[in-house]
């Protein structure tokens, strides 16, 4: 009997580690939803909306000029950002504000990416902190989650909606070469 209970315990044990393995790789390899509070990237993104955050375009080196990206904040490293990339390593970019007269530039370092909000009037961004390191990046939206509003926060009841996040044009960019 004791036999029984102590090999039954034994492979539940196996068992959640196992499953706790493969939940771990999938998070940090594949992807991730995640809720995204604040206006810095209002309209595209409001706050409480909730993204999947894909893994496998930050391993791969395929972040590009205008994907959504959800990275580590350089100020607080407990804290996700969630901005839109404006540059990449070499890029020449504007780091005025949207209502400076005068405008400088910067280019942006080996290894580095410059992040925005798409609410450039109300976001902490590249614009305060600088470009930031690639390794910070944690992952691409690919996906938004849309609630239904009637419903109370903690009881939403999600429908899957798949959204492009576009490439904004050369007009609508802020980065020049």
């Amino acid at each position: 009997m004791l036999h029984s209970l102590v090999g039954k315990s034994l492979g539940f044990i196996g068992y959640t580690i196992q499953y706790g393995c493969i939940a771990h790789c999938a998070f940090e390899y594949v992807g991730e939803f995640v809720t995204c509070s604040g206006p810095s990237m209002e309209p595209t993104i409001t706050n409480r909306d909730v993204v999947f955050s894909e893994r496998v375009s930050r391993h791969l080196y395929r972040i590009e000029k205008g994907d959504i990206v959800i990275a580590k904040s350089p100020f607080d490293p407990k804290m996700n950002i969630c901005k839109r990339v404006i540059g990449l390593e070499g890029d020449k970019v504007c780091i005025s504000g949207p209502s400076d007269s005068f405008k400088t530039h910067t280019y942006v370092p080996r290894g580095h990416v410059w992040l925005e909000g798409d609410n450039l009037q109300n976001s902490t961004d590249s614009r305060s902190y600088g470009s930031i390191p690639y390794a910070l990046i944690r992952g691409r939206v690919c996906l938004k989650v849309e609630s239904d509003s009637f419903l109370p926060y903690p009881l939403l009841h999600f429908t899957m909606s798949l959204y492009f996040f576009y490439c904004p044009t050369e007009q609508e960019s802020v980065v020049f070469k």
